[in-house]
């Protein structure tokens, strides 16, 4: 029940962020602090964020409601959210700064990072 519960959750954020980034990638960058430049960053934007986050969505609630495909939703949260802690990782060394804002989602994406390794050990 708590790999359903938390594989939604995240599948329910993964839409947000995902039809955010599609619709409006220009309007989701400017919240966050980053500022798109050339043909390529909107296009960027709405693939990367967008698209990716929306197959996230896809996969997290197959692992949400199929058995078999729970396990490998665990492992897409834990290495993506680990990505994203390696990478903001790598910013806290080099004395990079950011708004308030990316250090919430940095804090969002350690804790869900964390969760869906433990979730996923257990499931191994």
């Amino acid at each position: 029940m708590t790999n359903r519960i938390f594989l939604t959750v995240l599948a329910i954020m993964f839409i947000a962020f995902g039809f955010w980034s599609i619709t409006d990638p220009v309007g989701m960058t400017t919240q966050l602090g980053v500022e798109v430049g050339g043909d390529a960053g909107v296009f960027e934007m709405r693939g990367v964020f967008g698209g990716i986050s929306l197959g996230g969505a896809i996969l997290c609630l197959l692992g949400a409601f199929k058995d078999r495909f729970t396990f490998a939703a665990l492992c897409f949260v834990t290495t993506y959210m680990g990505g994203y802690a390696i990478g903001r990782a790598a910013s806290l060394i080099a004395g990079d700064s950011a708004p308030s804002s990316s250090w919430i989602f940095a804090g969002l994406e350690f804790v869900a990072f964390v969760f869906a390794a433990i979730l996923t050990a257990r499931k191994a």
